[in-house]
């Protein structure tokens, strides 16, 4: 997704190969099936999707940098997809491998409805890295913050911050 990525520090490499472990390797056909399920809720096939999804596709399945169906399908806009991902279980507090959350990836591209579903259906506003407040701060989205109980210190604090940032 397009939001500014949390900061880790590099990390060594491992000074052995005894620690290794080698990565299972999925069949082709369970590579084509899943690289079809994320251009499903990527592209807001609803009625295909749910379909798998009913036939026993778990509805929090992630792609290899951990994005869920519903952090792509909530990136891209497609309510339907959406509201039929959260009805099946889809956890609406998933982050990315990056630390991104569903509901800050929204914020970001700045889908009020989408945002307006995922609060409604419990994701945390301050869950990820950035959060959803800061997203929202950050990309001066500050009405989508309205009735999500960030108090205007919160707000300051996050104003602060991004300031900083721009000044250095």
């Amino acid at each position: 997704m397009g939001l500014p990525q949390a900061t880790t520090p590099p990390t060594s490499p491992p000074t052995s190969t005894s620690n290794l472990e080698p990565r299972p390797t999925l069949p082709p056909e369970a590579l084509d099936l899943a690289t079809k399920l994320f251009n499903l809720a990527r592209n807001g096939d609803t009625a295909l999707l749910t379909q798998y999804i009913t036939a026993g596709i778990p509805p929090n399945l992630t792609n290899s940098s951990g994005d869920t169906l519903l952090m792509l399908a909530s990136y891209h806009n497609h309510m339907s997809t959406v509201e039929i991902l959260i009805a099946k279980g889809a956890d609406v507090d998933a982050v990315n491998d990056r630390g991104q959350s569903i509901l800050a990836g929204a914020v970001f591209k700045g889908y009020e409805e989408v945002v307006g579903v995922l609060v409604q259906a419990g994701a945390g506003v301050r869950v990820g890295k950035p959060t959803a407040v800061e997203t929202a701060v950050l990309f001066r989205r500050e009405g989508m913050l309205d009735g999500w109980g960030v108090r205007e210190e919160e707000r300051a604090e996050v104003r602060r911050v991004v300031e900083q940032i721009g000044r250095s």
